[in-house]
C-alpha cells in the first residue's frame, strides 16, 4: 500500500485518504481554450415542472447548486485539480437530502439504501467505482479510493465497504441515510404496486432521477468526471444502474470530453451513453454539443430511454442536453455562471 494523504479541497473535508498520484501531464490543446477552467454539475433529470415546485424548494435547489459551483470554482480558480473539484462538489451534494445520492438516497424494496458512485481521470484514463454500498457516508470517496489505492476499477457490496473503510473512508450507521421524504416515496410506490397487482414496480417516467454528477476542467487541461446515486426507489435484487459503470454513466478523456449521466440507467448502459459522446467526437469529428445532443435525443430516446447528461471538452465548451421535462443543472467558467432547473 502506498503512502496515504488527505486531498486538500479547502473547506470541504474529504473523508477518504488517498495515495499521491504522478505529476499530471499538462495538455497543450491545439485549439484555443474558451475558459481557463470550467465546471458543470447536475442533480438529476426527470419530470421536474415549475407548477409542481414550491418557491421554497426551488430556492433550496438553486442555492445548493450555487454552493456546489462556489466550492468547485474556488478550487479550480486557485489552481487546484479537476479531481479535487469533482470530489468536493459531489461530496457536498451527497451530504444534501435534496438529491438522490448519499444522505438523500432513495430506498430499496427492502427499506434499505444502496448507493453507487464512480470517478474517472481524463489524463490517465484511470477510474474507480463502487456499487451497492450501504454504510459509506460519501460513496464518491470510496470510488476515489478504488481508483487510487487498487489495481481494480469496480468493487461492490460488502467488499467495497471493507476496502473503503480500510482506506480511511468515513463509515456511518445505515440509519444516517434515512429521510422521511424518501421513505414516504417508497410507501407510495408500494401502495401503487399492491393496488395495480404489479411486481417490481420502480419509479421511472413520472419520477425525478436525482443522481448527482460533476465534470471539471482545470488550468492544466485535465478533465475529471464523477457520478453518485441512490438508484431507483423500490429497486430489488441489488439492482445497479449506469452511475458506477465506466462508459455508461461516467467517462473522461482529455482528448475529447468528460461526461456524467442521469436518468433511466438501463438505457444508459445499453447504449454506452457516456462513452458514446466521446466516441462521436473522436471518431466522428463532431463537436461536443452536437455529439451530446445526438446521443440524448437520438437512439436512446428513440428506444424509450429518458434522462440527460452534462459534458465539457478540453476547450471548456459545455453541453447539458436532456429529453425529460427538466434537469437540475449548472456550470461555471472564468467568465460565466448558469443554474437552471426546467426545460428552458
Amino acid at each position: 500500500m502506498k503512502t496515504l494523504y488527505l486531498l486538500p479541497i479547502l473547506a470541504v473535508l474529504i473523508s477518504c485518504n488517498s495515495q499521491p498520484t504522478p505529476e499530471p501531464t499538462k495538455t497543450e490543446p491545439t485549439e484555443k481554450r474558451q475558459s481557463a477552467y470550467a465546471l458543470v454539475i447536475h442533480g438529476g433529470a426527470g419530470t421536474i415542472l415549475k407548477k409542481n415546485m414550491t418557491p421554497e424548494l426551488e430556492q433550496a435547489y438553486t442555492a445548493k447548486m450555487n454552493e456546489a459551483l462556489d466550492i468547485g470554482e474556488e478550487i479550480l480558480k486557485g489552481g487546484g485539480s479537476s479531481q479535487e473539484a469533482v470530489v468536493a462538489v459531489i461530496q457536498l451534494m451527497e451530504n444534501s437530502p435534496l438529491f438522490n445520492a448519499g444522505k438523500g438516497a432513495v430506498f430499496t424494496n427492502q427499506g434499505t439504501n444502496e448507493m453507487d458512485a464512480s470517478i474517472m481521470d481524463g489524463n490517465t484514463l484511470n477510474a474507480g467505482a463502487v456499487g451497492g454500498v450501504t454504510n459509506i457516508q460519501n460513496p464518491i470517496t470510496a470510488a476515489l479510493a478504488v481508483m487510487e489505492q487498487s489495481d481494480h476499477v469496480f468493487m461492490v457490496g460488502k467488499g467495497a465497504e471493507a476496502f473503503a473503510k480500510l482506506n480511511g473512508c468515513q463509515t456511518v450507521d445505515p440509519s444516517y441515510f434515512r429521510t422521511e421524504r424518501r421513505w414516504n416515496s417508497l410507501q407510495r410506490i408500494k401502495e401503487k404496486e399492491a393496488k395495480e397487482a404489479k411486481k417490481n414496480l420502480t419509479e421511472l417516467s413520472e419520477s425525478k432521477h436525482g443522481t448527482v454528477g460533476a465534470v471539471a476542467l482545470d488550468k492544466d487541461g485535465n478533465i475529471t468526471a464523477g457520478t453518485s446515486t441512490g438508484g431507483m426507489t423500490n429497486k430489488r435484487y441489488n439492482r445497479v444502474g449506469d452511475s458506477p459503470i465506466i462508459g455508461a454513466g461516467t467517462y473522461a478523456d482529455n482528448e475529447t470530453c468528460g461526461v456524467s449521466c442521469t436518468g433511466h440507467g438501463e438505457y444508459f448502459i445499453r447504449y454506452a451513453v457516456a462513452y458514446d459522446v466521446s466516441a462521436a467526437m473522436r471518431h466522428g469529428n463532431k463537436d461536443l454539443n452536437t455529439a451530446a445532443q445526438e446521443v440524448i435525443h437520438g437512439r436512446m430516446k428513440d428506444a424509450g430511454g429518458t434522462g440527460g447528461l452534462i459534458a465539457l471538452d478540453k476547450k471548456g465548451n459545455i453541453s447539458m442536453p436532456f429529453n425529460t421535462a427538466g434537469m437540475y443543472r449548472g456550470y461555471v467558467t472564468d467568465n460565466e455562471r448558469v443554474v437552471r432547473i426546467y426545460g428552458d
